[in-house]
C-alpha cells in the first residue's frame, strides 16, 4: 500500500539493544500522522460516485479499475470510510462460505437465524407493514383484506442467508471521483507536512524528545 510512502518521517529514540549510545535515533514513518475525509464532504455527492464492489474484487483491483493504479487502494478505503478491511470489505463467495461454516458449523448453516416480516398492503395498495422487520416466528397482524382472520407475514432467514445479506450490504460504497483524485492527493500531502515547532527538522521530518537525556 503506497499510503505509507505518503506519511512523513520521524526521528524516534532507538530502543534497540545494540544501540551505540543513548542519543541514537531511528528514522521511521510517523504512523500517528493520519488524515480523514472532511466531515463536510461526506454528503457532497458531486465529489463521489456510488459504487458496488463486484464479486471477488479487492481494494487494489478497484483502485486499478477506477484510478489506473493499484497504488491508490488506500484512497478507495479512506474515501469509503473503511478502516478495517477484514471486517468492512465484502468477502468473496468462497470466503463467505468458509467463514459461515466456521462460525455456525456445516450442519447449522441452514438453521433459522431469525424471522423477518414480508410486506403487507391494504386494498388501496398502501403499505401497512414494511418488509425485513425482525419479529418472532408467531408474529401476526389482522388481515387488511379480511378482518376476520390474522396473517402471519413472516419469512425465515437462515444463518447463511443472514451472513450473505450482511456481506452484500458491504458492497455499496461511495468513492472519490477520478476528477478529484489529484486535488485530494495535493491536499493530503500538504496536511502531512510538519509545521514549525520544537520537534521540527524539515517539512517531512520531525524529532521526538529523547527521554534518556534528562538533566536532574
Amino acid at each position: 500500500m503506497s499510503y505509507f510512502r505518503e506519511l512523513p518521517d520521524i526521528f524516534y529514540q532507538s530502543l534497540l539493544k545494540d544501540r551505540k549510545s543513548s542519543r541514537e535515533y531511528l528514522r521511521v514513518k510517523n504512523l500517528f500522522r493520519r488524515v480523514k475525509l472532511r466531515d463536510d464532504l461526506q454528503n457532497v455527492f458531486t465529489v463521489f460516485n456510488k459504487y458496488e464492489i463486484p464479486e471477488g474484487m479487492r481494494p487494489e483491483t478497484v483502485a486499478e479499475e477506477l484510478y489506473g493504479s493499484v497504488e491508490y487502494d488506500w484512497i478507495v478505503l479512506l474515501t469509503a470510510g473503511i478502516t478495517h478491511v477484514r471486517d468492512q470489505w465484502p468477502l468473496s463467495n468462497t470466503e463467505l462460505y468458509r467463514y459461515s461454516e466456521e462460525k455456525y458449523g456445516t450442519e447449522n448453516l441452514l438453521n433459522v437465524h431469525h424471522w423477518e416480516t414480508t410486506e403487507v398492503k391494504d386494498s388501496e395498495g398502501r403499505i401497512i407493514l414494511p418488509a425485513k422487520k425482525v419479529v418472532d416466528e408467531n408474529f401476526t397482524i389482522p388481515n387488511p383484506l379480511n378482518k376476520s382472520e390474522d396473517l402471519n407475514p413472516t419469512v425465515s432467514i437462515s444463518n447463511y442467508e443472514y451472513e450473505t445479506i450482511k456481506n452484500n450490504d458491504k458492497r455499496n460504497i461511495y468513492i472519490l471521483k477520478v476528477d478529484y483524485l489529484q486535488q485530494y492527493l495535493n491536499d493530503m500531502r500538504k496536511i502531512m507536512n510538519y509545521e514549525k515547532s520544537s520537534q521540527y527538522v524539515t517539512r517531512r521530518l520531525a524529532q521526538t524528545e529523547n527521554t534518556r537525556n534528562i538533566n536532574i
